[in-house]
């Protein structure tokens, strides 16, 4: 689609802040007015629109796709995204882990082990560790705790940890990531810790790798998008 507009800017708008094209307001792809919580998240979403060139590619608005999918998913049945994050509680790769006398555990223990216990700490929950890949469910006091926490989300931010869990294969990396100063790229070089062994063992793959560092990226822009929408 070819550019349509010179001017863009921001402007206070009920509950928040809109983009404007030209003076026009932002609508989500639904037809919703795009109204986001903070001025922060307005001003990036106005970057992504001027930084486009003659032509628009909607490749390069992926804040945008989040403000819309927030908006237009999320907002009309938030516990319904947060049943389907709340999944990866039972499955989280962190609390998967090798046998004991694998070399791959003690690295899991290292880096997994810290990170689990300061959130169960967090959340004042025990959580079940695995080894091996049979499938051990959390229990339901656990599962609720976790539930709570996800419902009490804006759906900004749950559009966040949606995406975050889902790259991760981690509900906790992805709620850790989203307190406060938190590394959000030592919790995601957390979660790709068995990518990492398998290279260091096997050798590294330049399409692999190219895969792994666009997730990467999509991680971070998650993380930032849930920083920007509770930024104010």
């Amino acid at each position: 689609m070819k550019r349509f507009y010179k001017e863009v800017d921001i402007q206070p708008a009920l509950g928040g802040w809109q983009v404007t094209l030209d003076g026009r307001a932002i609508r989500t792809q639904k037809g919703a007015g795009q109204i986001v919580p903070t001025e922060a998240l307005a001003r990036a979403l106005a970057a992504e629109w001027d930084a486009q060139g003659e032509k628009i590619d909607p490749a390069t608005l992926p804040l945008r796709d989040m403000a819309d999918y927030a908006l237009d998913v999320i907002a009309p049945d938030p516990a319904a995204v947060a049943d389907k994050v709340l999944t990866y509680g039972d499955t989280d790769t962190l609390l998967y882990r090798a046998d004991p006398d694998e070399p791959l555990y003690v690295r899991q223990q290292e880096l997994w082990e810290p990170i689990t216990k300061r959130f169960e700490e967090r959340h004042g929950i025990e959580l079940v560790r695995v080894s091996g890949i049979v499938h051990r469910p959390q229990n339901e006091a656990t599962l609720a705790k976790l539930r709570d926490a996800l419902g009490k989300q804006t759906p900004f931010a749950l559009a966040g940890m949606e995406a975050m869990t889902s790259l991760a294969a981690s509900l906790m990396v992805a709620l850790e990531a989203s307190e406060p100063g938190a590394d959000a790229l030592a919790l995601w070089q957390a979660a790709s810790l068995e990518e990492e062994w398998q290279a260091e063992l096997w050798g590294r793959d330049e399409e692999a790798e190219e895969r792994r560092a666009k997730r990467e990226s999509d991680f971070l822009r998650a993380r930032e998008f849930v920083r920007l929408a509770a930024s104010d």
